[in-house]
Parts: structure tokens; sequence; C-alpha cells
């Protein structure tokens, strides 16, 4: 049975983040004994307030949203709000080893049409290879999200969508914010041909929104820059 992924959407109280992310990864004792474990916890760089944090853990076990919520969260003061989001594996990951380097992390939800999630995938097989070899980067995951969730949905499109619709959470890593930009301007053939497949896949989606963030849990270099 493949693993279950919970992204956790957490409002700390204003300035209290960094006290929430540091009480939230002191929960992995909690974790480890309901069968879970913390993936990582990010902090926001750009699209996202400030005093938001970012965690998503995974359990081997069965797990809902609403449960992993109270297991990672029990005890831990300054939390005004959160929302969590229920999600399984695609492409990637392979495994459940969190990822630790410091760097720039973007989350990118998409909703994309059922009879055009096959492609999506085979699109995003295609140019993941060129991608990373390009820039510096990693594609850490790619989950399709389930029914289950708590709190009001994450980044929930505008208006009516098909209860087929597929949501989906993109999770990269670059060195820094400079590669985002370079990234995005392609340099000769091999580049232009990554950004041509990426483009195909971004296509398809009917909505999709990003926002970036660095790593609080790295195990390499600790992000001091005052972001938002």
């Amino acid at each position: 049975m493949a693993a279950t992924y919970i992204h956790h959407r957490i409002s700390a109280a204003p300035r209290q983040w960094q006290g929430v992310a540091d009480r939230l990864s002191g929960r992995r004792a909690p974790l480890a004994a309901a069968g879970g474990a913390l993936y990582g916890v990010w902090r926001s760089q750009i699209g996202r307030p400030r005093d938001e944090i970012t965690a998503v853990t995974v359990w081997s076990d069965p797990m809902t949203a609403s449960r992993a919520d109270e297991i990672l969260m029990d005890g831990v003061p300054d939390v005004l709000a959160k929302s969590s989001q229920a999600m399984t594996p695609t492409l990637r990951p392979a495994d459940t080893q969190p990822p630790l380097r410091q760097g720039n992390y973007a989350f990118r939800w998409f909703v994309t049409p059922e009879k055009d999630w096959q492609e999506f995938l085979d699109l995003c097989a295609q140019a993941w290879p060129g991608f990373e070899a390009a820039y510096d980067s990693q594609v850490i995951g790619l989950w399709r999200c389930t029914a289950d969730l708590s709190g009001p949905a994450v980044d929930e499109p505008p208006g009516a969508t098909s209860p087929t619709d597929v949501r989906s959470l993109l999770l990269t890593r670059r060195p820094d914010l400079a590669m985002w930009e370079r990234s995005k301007l392609p340099q000769g053939a091999a580049e232009s041909a990554v950004r041509d497949t990426l483009s195909r896949r971004y296509d398809l989606c009917t909505w999709t929104i990003v926002y970036t963030t660095t790593l609080l849990t790295a195990a390499d270099t600790t992000d001091r820059a005052r972001w938002a």
C-alpha cells in the first residue's frame, strides 16, 4: 500500500511562526508512535503570509487529514487556523525519505481534467530529467489529492470545477530564487525543449497557483532572510 501524505497549512499568531515551526519539528516522537513521520516544515518566502507554515507528514498506515492534524499539532500553542489535504504519490517520491537540502521550494497546485491526467503525467516524466540537469534542481514529488481534507480546501480554484477533475501538488527544489528565474528563461535548444514540454503540461490544466518557501527542517543551512 502506498504511503499517505498530508499537506498541512498552518496560520500562526503574529510573529510566532518560528516558535510554531520549532514545536512542530519537535513532534517527531508522537508522529512515529502513530505510524507517521515529519516529511518537512517550510516557511513562507514569496506568495504566502509571513506567519504561515507549511508542513507535510507521511504515514505508512491509513490516516485521515483531521487525525493527522490532531497528532501533529496537539498541544502546540499560537496556531490560529489550519487546513490539511491528504495526497497519494504519483511518479515521485519513490520513497518516504524527506528532503534535507536548503533551497527555494516551490509548491504548485494544479487542477487537470481527468481525460488529460495521463498526458500530464507523461509530460512530467519527459521533462523532469532535462529540467533537473539544466538547473541544478530537483523534483521532490507530484502528489494526487484525495477527497479527504480537514478545514478549508487548500488553494481552491474559483468557480465550479468538475467532480472528476484531478487536483495535484508538485513540489520542486531550486538552489535559490535566481535559479527560479533562470529556469523560466531557457538558453539553447535542450533547455527550450524542456520548457516547451513543461508549457504543454501547463496548458493542460484548467487552474494552477504557485508559492515559494524555504526548508526549516534542512540539514545543511538555515534560511534567515526576511522574505515577507
